[in-house]
């Protein structure tokens, strides 16, 4: 058994099909079948079966593709932290954030593409919970996340806490700079929700603010998506309460931003990338920018 048949199988597994398979490692269908045949022959036991027209992995097949993707991991890492070796800053750095956190990034980036212009960025965007899933896949090294989460698998550095203020639409006359929750509860709201499930979102940390004061908001739309949720409120549909910091990606035309009076509500967010996992000489450096107390940027 060596490492290009771990791989072969390893991308069988995860593609489902020969025919996928195959397509993904730019091979003909015949020479991957064979490959897999002699790897179970090699091992004596049966790696996967028919099930109708697919093919599916037996329980051997099952434990062969963890341990093979851990191998293959540990292989591709260590090839890339010895081709880093005494490198400068190249190839692509790819970073996961959410929406209402990305003004974090583009300064660094900015700052980077200054200093290192053999390196290019891949940026996804999700929730917290689509980039947990996109770090744990390896599609990112690491992100930018709003908490809570489970932080047993992760390495952290805290950001800023944010607090929330009221956007409400430009013609809006009764208040010029602050407003109080009760009045805010009698509004049509529209709150950020996560696309993921389980954990408690900003939806519910605003909800809970509200009972606490002994209100309960009329909220009229849920969404992942703060633009989605402005120009709705630019529309006079109703209002919204957003992390402060999210107005920075946004023109304030047409919006009426004002302070939760009787009210601070908090949102907390970290840098976040896993414990387990080689970070590349780009991941490094870029993270070392949060870890900075100076306001300048310093590498």
């Amino acid at each position: 058994m060596n490492l290009k048949q771990l791989r072969y199988f390893s991308t069988f597994a995860e593609e489902g099909q020969i025919t996928k398979a195959a397509k993904k490692l730019f091979m003909a269908q015949p020479p991957l079948s064979q490959q897999l045949k002699l790897l179970e022959e090699e091992l004596g036991v049966k790696l996967f079966q028919k099930n109708g027209r697919k093919l599916e992995l037996t329980d051997a097949g099952h434990l062969l593709h963890e341990k093979a993707k851990k191998i293959l991991q540990d292989v591709d890492e260590t090839v890339q932290e010895i081709k880093e070796t005494g490198e400068g800053l190249r190839g692509v750095l790819s970073i996961g954030s959410v929406k209402t956190c990305f003004h974090h990034i583009p300064e660094r980036i900015k700052f980077f593409q200054e200093r290192y212009p053999e390196l290019t960025f891949k940026l996804i965007e999700g929730d917290t919970y689509r980039l947990e899933r996109y770090l744990k896949e390896k599609e990112i090294e690491f992100a930018v996340v709003r908490l809570p989460l489970g932080m047993d698998d992760y390495n952290s550095i805290p950001l800023p806490a944010d607090h929330f203020v009221a956007v409400l639409p430009e013609d809006h006359k009764k208040h010029n700079e602050e407003i109080l929750m009760e009045e805010l509860a009698e509004m049509p709201m529209m709150l950020l929700h996560r696309a993921g499930e389980g954990g408690l979102g900003l939806y519910e940390l605003v909800l809970d603010s509200f009972k606490e004061k002994g209100h309960s908001p009329h909220v009229i739309c849920e969404c992942p998506d703060a633009a989605m949720l402005l120009a709705l409120v630019k529309e006079g549909v109703g209002m919204t309460l957003l992390p402060k910091s999210t107005l920075r990606s946004f023109p304030p035309h047409g919006l009426k931003v004002l302070e939760i009076k009787d009210a601070v509500i908090h949102s907390e967010s970290a840098l976040i990338w896993l414990k387990d996992r080689y970070l590349s000489k780009n991941a490094r450096r870029f993270i070392e920018t949060f870890q900075s107390s100076s306001k300048e940027l310093e590498i």
